[in-house]
C-alpha cells in the first residue's frame, strides 16, 4: 500500500500548478490582512494613476491560467494537422437557450433527410423476392463451371446454364418442350440431381464438338501449307545480274563508315609504365655513373675485360649440379604452322645469340684468323715445294730444304709474336692514357672552396658543367643523410667562384653565363640556402658602401662581380612580388647606387646604365615607378651637353649643374662622329677603357648616349598608364627638345633620338576630371571626449515639441520592447516547465512499468523454483 500511495503522489505532482492558485484564494478568503494596496500620496493632473488593490500571487496565477488557455493549447497542437471543429448549431452562442438549440437542431436534421429516396432501406418486415419467389426459400446453387476446355469459346456460358442460374426460380420448375410440339399441360418439375446431370452431359458434348472442329482446322492448314510449297517453286523468279550489280553498288560503305570501322579495329591504347619518382631516378643515375667509373678505372689500370669474365669450370661426371641457377628462362612456346612445328623462331634466337657472341669475340678472332692464314700460306708453299722434290726424286735435297725452312719459319714466328706483343702494349698504353684523360664519373662534394677551385681550374667550360652535374647526381639528397648539407655548401662555393671569375683582368663572362644554369638548379633544390647566400652578399656590399661614405664622403660604383650578382638575383628569384626577402634588398641597394655614387669616369657611366637596364628588367612585370631611374637618365643627358646653365629642368644628386665632369659624354670630333656605328656595350668594356684610344673612347660615349635614348623610350612605354606621366617626363622632354644638339649627331643617333621623342609626345594625357564625391568621407575615429553642457541636473533638457514627442516615443518603444522581452522569457519558462512535467510523467510511467515487469518476473521465477523443488522431491 505504501508503494501505491507513493506512486499516486508522484503521478499527481505535475498537476500541482493549480494547487497554489487554490491555496492563495483560500488564504485571501481566510486572511484579508494580506491584501496589498498601493496608495497615492498626491493627486497630479494629467498623470495616470497606478493604484492597484490585489493579493500576493494572484497576478501570477492569472498569467499562468491565461498561458494554459492559449500558449499551452498552441504548443499541444503545434505538430498536428488534424483540427477538431465543433459544427453543432448554437454550441458557443450563449444568447440561445438549450431548448431552442435542441428544437433548431431537430428541424435541421429533418430538413436534411427530407426528399431522399428510401428504395435501398432494408426493413425487417418486407420480404425480398426474385421472379415472384422469396429468396429465403430458393436453395443456393454451388455449381462449378467447367474450366478444362482451352478453346476459343472459353469463358462463355450456354443458354441453359444462364437460364438455370440467372433465369429465376420459376424457370427451373417448368418443363422444356421442343419447338415442334405444343405444351398441353404442365409436368412435374425435375429434381436438382437430374438438372445437374443434364448440364454436365451438354457441356461434355459441346467440348467434344469444339475439339473436333479444332482438329479439322489443323488438318486443313497443314494441307494448305503443303500445297503452297509445291506452287512456290513455280512462282519464284531470279533477279538479273544488272539489278544485282545495282544493289551491290548501292550497298558500298561511305568514307565515314570506313573510317568508323578502321577506328573500331584500331589498336587500343596500352597502359604505359608509371612515372618514376625523383629518388628512383637519382638511384638509377648514381648506379650508371658508378658503373662507368668502374669501367674507366679498369681501363686506366690496363685490366682486360675478357680476363675479368668468368671462365667455364670443369664439371665432373659425378656432379649433381646442386648450385645450378637458371639466369634466363630459355623455354619456348610450342607453335605449329601448316601442321608442322614452327622452328624458325628458335633458329632466329640461336642466330642472335651467336651473333652477340661473335661480336664480343671479333677482336680475338681477327688476330687468330690472321695467324692461321699466314700458317696456311706457309704450309701451302711447303707442300708445293715437296711436290717438286718428289718429282725430282731427290730425298737428300728435300731434307736439307725442309730443315732450312723450319728454322726460317721459327724465326718469322718469333718476330711476329714480338711485334704483336709490342703493338698490344702500345694499344694498352694508349687506352690507359685515354682513360686517365677522361673525367671521372663519380665525384665527392668538396669540403672547402680551395678544393672546389682546384677541381674546376684548368678545365674547359663543358668539362666544368659535366663535373658539376655529376657532383649533384652522385650526391643527391635522397641517397644519403648528409648530402643535403654538402650540396648547400656547393651553392656558396659556386657563387664565390663566379664572383672570382668576374674580378679577373679579363673576366670570363661566357663561363659565368654557362655556370648560371647549375646555380639555378641548386637554387631550386635549396631555396632557403640560396636566399641566405645572396642576402649575405648584398648586406656586405651595402655595409662597405656605408663605410666608404663615412670615410670619404662619397661612394663609388661596385666592381663587376657585384653587378653580376645583381643580374643573377633577377634570374634566380621572382622580381614582380610586392615584397621579397632577396629582391627587395637588391632593389634598395641599386637605388642607393644611382643616388649616392658620383659620376667621375666613363666606367661609372657604363655601370650606371647597366643598373638602369637591371631596374627595367626588375619592374617589367610589376610596373613599379622608380624615380632614381628617371633622374639618372636626365643626368646622363645633362653631361652630354656643352657647359651652360640648366634651363627648364633641375639636376639631382649625384649630378651637379656646375662642376668638373659636366662634359663627360660630349663628343666634338667630327671624324669620330662620322665613323661611329651603333654597337652594344659589353660588361667587359669596363676593364678595357684604360687601354682604349681617343677614337674608341668617343665611340663608347656615343654608344652610351644611344643607350640612354633607348632607355628613355622603354620608360615612356612602361609608365604611360601613370596619372602623372607627363609631369614625371616633362624635364626629359624639355631637355630633348630644347638643349640636345641633334643636328651635330650622326644619322643613326638621330633615329634613336627621334624614336624616343616620338614615344614621349604620342602618349595621350590621362587626366581624370574632378568630380564631387557621392558620399561624405568617413572621418577618422577620434578618442577625444565629447563635452556637452548640462543646464539642469536630473531633468531632461528642453526642446521643441517634435523633439519631445520623438523622445517620448523612443522611451515608450524601449518600455514596450523590454516588456515584450520579459513576456517572451516568461513564456519560454512556462513551456520549459510544461516540457519538464511531460518528461517526468513519461519517466514515472516507464519506471512503474519496469517495476511491474520486474515484480512479475520475480514471481514467475519463484514459482518456477518452487516447481523445480517439488519435482526434485518427487
Amino acid at each position: 500500500m505504501g508503494k501505491a500511495g507513493k506512486r499516486k503522489r508522484k503521478a499527481s505532482a505535475p498537476s500541482g500548478s493549480r494547487g497554489p492558485m487554490k491555496s492563495t484564494m483560500d488564504v485571501v478568503k481566510s486572511n484579508p490582512f494580506e491584501v496589498k494596496v498601493n496608495k497615492q500620496k498626491f493627486n497630479i493632473l494629467g498623470r495616470k494613476t497606478k493604484n492597484d488593490v490585489g493579493l500576493p500571487g494572484v497576478s501570477r496565477s492569472k498569467a499562468i491560467k491565461k498561458r494554459t488557455q492559449t500558449l499551452l493549447k498552441e504548443y499541444k497542437e503545434k505538430e498536428k494537422s488534424n483540427v477538431f471543429k465543433d459544427k453543432r448549431f448554437g454550441e458557443y452562442n450563449t444568447k440561445i437557450s438549450p431548448e431552442e438549440k435542441m428544437i433548431k437542431r431537430f428541424t435541421l436534421e429533418r430538413q436534411q433527410n427530407f426528399g431522399k429516396k428510401n428504395i435501398y432501406n432494408l426493413n425487417e418486415d418486407e420480404e425480398l423476392t426474385h421472379y415472384g419467389q422469396s429468396l429465403a426459400e430458393i436453395e443456393k446453387l454451388n455449381d462449378i463451371i467447367d474450366s478444362d476446355s482451352d478453346t476459343e469459346e472459353r469463358g462463355t456460358l450456354s443458354a441453359e446454364l444462364t437460364a438455370a442460374h440467372f433465369g429465376g426460380g420459376g424457370g427451373l420448375l417448368r418443363k422444356k418442350v421442343s419447338s415442334g410440339q405444343e405444351v398441353e399441360e404442365e409436368e412435374k418439375p425435375k429434381s436438382r440431381k437430374e438438372l445437374i446431370e443434364e448440364l454436365i452431359a451438354k457441356s461434355k458434348q459441346e467440348k467434344q464438338e469444339r475439339q473436333t472442329q479444332r482438329e479439322s482446322a489443323l488438318e486443313l492448314t497443314e494441307k494448305l501449307d503443303n500445297d503452297w510449297k509445291e506452287i512456290q517453286t513455280l512462282i519464284a523468279r531470279k533477279t538479273p545480274k544488272s539489278e544485282k550489280k545495282d544493289k551491290e553498288e548501292k550497298t558500298k560503305p561511305d568514307e565515314y563508315d570506313m573510317i568508323v570501322r578502321e577506328l573500331a579495329f584500331e589498336m587500343k591504347a596500352k597502359p604505359s609504365d608509371r612515372m618514376k619518382t625523383e629518388e628512383e631516378l637519382a638511384k638509377e643515375e648514381q648506379a650508371r655513373l658508378q658503373k662507368l667509373e668502374a669501367d674507366r678505372l679498369r681501363r686506366m689500370h690496363g685490366i682486360d675485360e675478357q680476363e675479368t669474365k668468368k671462365k667455364p669450370k670443369h664439371i665432373s661426371a659425378d656432379d649433381l649440379a646442386d648450385g645450378f641457377i637458371l639466369d634466363k628462362d630459355d623455354r619456348r612456346l610450342l607453335s605449329y604452322k601448316d601442321g608442322k612445328i614452327n622452328i624458325e623462331n628458335e633458329e632466329e634466337e640461336e642466330e642472335e645469340g651467336r651473333n652477340e657472341d661473335s661480336n664480343e669475340n671479333e677482336e680475338e678472332s681477327e688476330e687468330e684468323n690472321n695467324e692461321h692464314e699466314e700458317e696456311s700460306e706457309e704450309e701451302s708453299a711447303t707442300e708445293d715445294e715437296e711436290d717438286v722434290d718428289a718429282d725430282n726424286h731427290s730425298d737428300l735435297e728435300s731434307d736439307l730444304e725442309s730443315e732450312e725452312e723450319a728454322t726460317g719459319n721459327k724465326e718469322q714466328k718469333n718476330q711476329k709474336s714480338s711485334e704483336k706483343k709490342s703493338q698490344d702494349m702500345k694499344e694498352q698504353d694508349l687506352k690507359m692514357e685515354a682513360a686517365r684523360s677522361e673525367l671521372p664519373y663519380t665525384f665527392a662534394v668538396p669540403e672547402s672552396y680551395e678544393k672546389f677551385k682546384s677541381l674546376l681550374t684548368g678545365r674547359t667550360i663543358e668539362q666544368q658543367l659535366i663535373m658539376l652535374e655529376r657532383i649533384q647526381k652522385c650526391n643527391h639528397p635522397s641517397l644519403a643523410m648528409g648530402n643535403k648539407a654538402k650540396l648547400e655548401k656547393l651553392f656558396g662555393f659556386l657563387l664565390e667562384y663566379i664572383g672570382e671569375l668576374a674580378t679577373l683582368d679579363l673576366p670570363e663572362l661566357k663561363t659565368i653565363d654557362k655556370l648560371v644554369l647549375p646555380l639555378y638548379n641548386l637554387c631550386q633544390m635549396f631555396p632557403e640556402t640560396a636566399s641566405d647566400s645572396i642576402k649575405f652578399v648584398l648586406r656586405d656590399a651595402a655595409h662597405d658602401m656605408e663605410e666608404i661614405i663615412e670615410v670619404k664622403g662619397r661612394a663609388t660604383f661596385p666592381g663587376l662581380d657585384m653587378l653580376i650578382y645583381l643580374k643573377i638575383t633577377a634570374l634566380l628569384f621572382p622580381t614582380s612580388d610586392f615584397w621579397h626577402p632577396v629582391v627587395t634588398p637588391a632593389f634598395i641597394y641599386m637605388s642607393q647606387l644611382l643616388t649616392k655614387c658620383r659620376i667621375t669616369t666613363l666606367q661609372d657611366v657604363v655601370k650606371g646604365l647597366f643598373i638602369c637596364c637591371l631596374f627595367l628588367e626588375y619592374v617589367s612585370l610589376s610596373r613599379r615607378f622608380v624615380p632614381e631611374l628617371i633622374n639618372f637618365l636626365l643626368g646622363i643627358l645633362h653631361i652630354s651637353l656643352p657647359k651652360k646653365q640648366a634651363q627648364g629642368y633641375t639636376v639631382v644628386h649625384p649630378f651637379t649643374p656646375v662642376g668638373k665632369n659636366l662634359e663627360l659624354l660630349l663628343v666634338c670630333d667630327k671624324k669620330d662622329l662620322e665613323s661611329w656605328q651603333k654597337q652594344n656595350l659589353p660588361l667587359s668594356i669596363v676593364t678595357r677603357l684604360k687601354e682604349a684610344s681617343r677614337t674608341e673612347m668617343n665611340h663608347i660615349r656615343l654608344s652610351c648616349l644611344a643607350m640612354c635614348f633607348d632607355l628613355i623610350k622603354k620608360c615612356a612605354a612602361l609608365y604611360e598608364s601613370l596619372p602623372s606621366f607627363h609631369e614625371i617626363m616633362h624635364p626629359v622632354r624639355i631637355l630633348l627638345t630644347q638643349h640636345v644638339p641633334v643636328s651635330e649627331y650622326p644619322e643613326q643617333m638621330q633615329e634613336w633620338y627621334n624614336s624616343a621623342l616620338r614615344e614621349l609626345e604620342n602618349k595621350v594625357k590621362h587626366y581624370t576630371p574632378l568630380v564631387c564625391e557621392k558620399k561624405k568621407p568617413v572621418p577618422l575615429k577620434q578618442y577625444t571626449p565629447k563635452i556637452v553642457k548640462v543646464l539642469e541636473f536630473g531633468k531632461k533638457q528642453g526642446g521643441s515639441k517634435k523633439e519631445q514627442e520623438r523622445k517620448r516615443l523612443i522611451q515608450k518603444h524601449k518600455r514596450e520592447f523590454k516588456g515584450a522581452i520579459r513576456e517572451i522569457r516568461k513564456d519560454n519558462q512556462f513551456l520549459a516547465r510544461m516540457q519538464l512535467s511531460e518528461i517526468m510523467e513519461r519517466d514515472a510511467a516507464r519506471k512503474r512499468k519496469v517495476k511491474e515487469l520486474l515484480s512479475s518476473l520475480a514471481t514467475q521465477e519463484g514459482e518456477w523454483k518452487a516447481m523445480k523443488r517439488k519435482k526434485r522431491k518427487n
